[in-house]
C-alpha cells in the first residue's frame, strides 16, 4: 500500500470522528466517581476509552492543522499548539487514572479521593503534589487552545464552519462548570464531541475530494489531447 498525503489526511479525519464518538460515549450513564468506583472494571474500561480518545484526538487535530497551515496562519499555529498540549496533558492524566489510581485505591484511598476531587472540579483535602497544577494546566490549555483553534478553522473556511463554531463555543462553555454545579458537568463534553465528529468527517470528505480531482484532471487532459489529434 502506498502512503500518500491524501490518505494520511483522510485517516486523521477518521481518527477525529472516532475520538468525538468516544468522547460522547464515555459520558453516557457515567456513575459518580469515588474511591470504590476507581477499583471497578467499568472504571478501567472508561479510562481506557478516554486514553484512546486523547490519542485519536491528537492525530485528528494534527491532520486538521496540517491540511490548512497556510489558511490558519499564526492563530492556527497558536491554537493547535495549545490544544495539543491540552490533549497531551489529558492523555497523561487519563493514563494515571487508568494505571496508577486503581493500584493504590486500597492503600491510599485519601489520596485517590483527592485526585478524583481535583479532576471533577472539587476541592482536595490533602496534598496531591503536581497532580493539581497538571490538572489546572490541562484545563487552561485545553480551553484556550480549543477556542483559538476553532476560530482559526472558521476563518480558514476549509472544513465545516459550523463544527468550528461548536468547537470554540463548547470549549469556552466549560468555564461555566464551577458556576452551575447543579448542571451535570458531563453535558459540556457533548458539543466538543459533536464538533470533533463534524470536523473529522469534513476532513475525511475533503481529502476524498482532493484525491478525485487529479484523476478527473487527467481524464480531461487525455480527451483534449485526443481531440487535438
Amino acid at each position: 500500500m502506498t502512503i500518500t498525503t491524501t490518505k494520511l489526511v483522510r485517516a486523521a479525519g477518521l481518527c477525529a470522528v472516532v475520538a468525538g464518538l468516544l468522547f460522547i460515549a464515555v459520558q453516557i450513564k457515567h456513575p459518580p466517581i469515588d474511591v470504590a468506583f476507581v477499583s471497578t472494571t467499568e472504571w478501567k474500561l472508561r479510562q481506557g476509552a478516554k486514553v484512546l480518545m486523547a490519542v485519536l484526538s491528537l492525530a485528528g487535530i494534527t491532520g486538521m492543522y496540517l491540511r490548512q497551515v497556510k489558511q490558519t496562519r499564526v492563530l492556527g499555529l497558536l491554537g493547535y499548539v495549545l490544544f495539543s498540549v491540552g490533549y497531551l496533558l489529558m492523555l497523561g492524566l487519563e493514563i494515571v487514572g487508568l494505571v496508577v489510581l486503581p493500584s493504590i485505591a486500597d492503600t491510599s484511598p485519601g489520596y485517590v479521593a483527592d485526585v478524583v476531587a481535583a479532576a471533577t472540579n472539587g476541592k482536595p483535602v490533602g496534598d496531591i503534589g503536581l497532580m493539581g497544577p497538571l490538572s489546572t494546566a490541562n484545563g487552561v490549555t485545553y480551553l484556550l487552545g480549543g477556542f483559538l483553534f476553532g476560530v482559526a478553522l472558521f476563518r480558514a473556511n476549509v472544513l465545516a464552519r459550523w463544527a468550528a463554531v461548536v468547537l470554540s463555543a463548547g470549549t469556552v462553555a466549560t468555564i461555566a462548570i464551577p458556576i452551575v454545579p447543579q448542571v451535570n458537568f458531563r453535558l459540556f463534553a457533548l458539543p466538543i464531541g459533536v464538533a470533533m465528529v463534524g470536523l473529522g468527517y469534513s476532513l475525511w470528505r475533503e481529502g476524498r475530494s482532493s484525491a478525485t480531482r487529479p484523476a478527473a484532471t487527467s481524464t480531461i487532459a487525455r480527451h483534449d489531447l485526443a481531440g487535438a489529434k
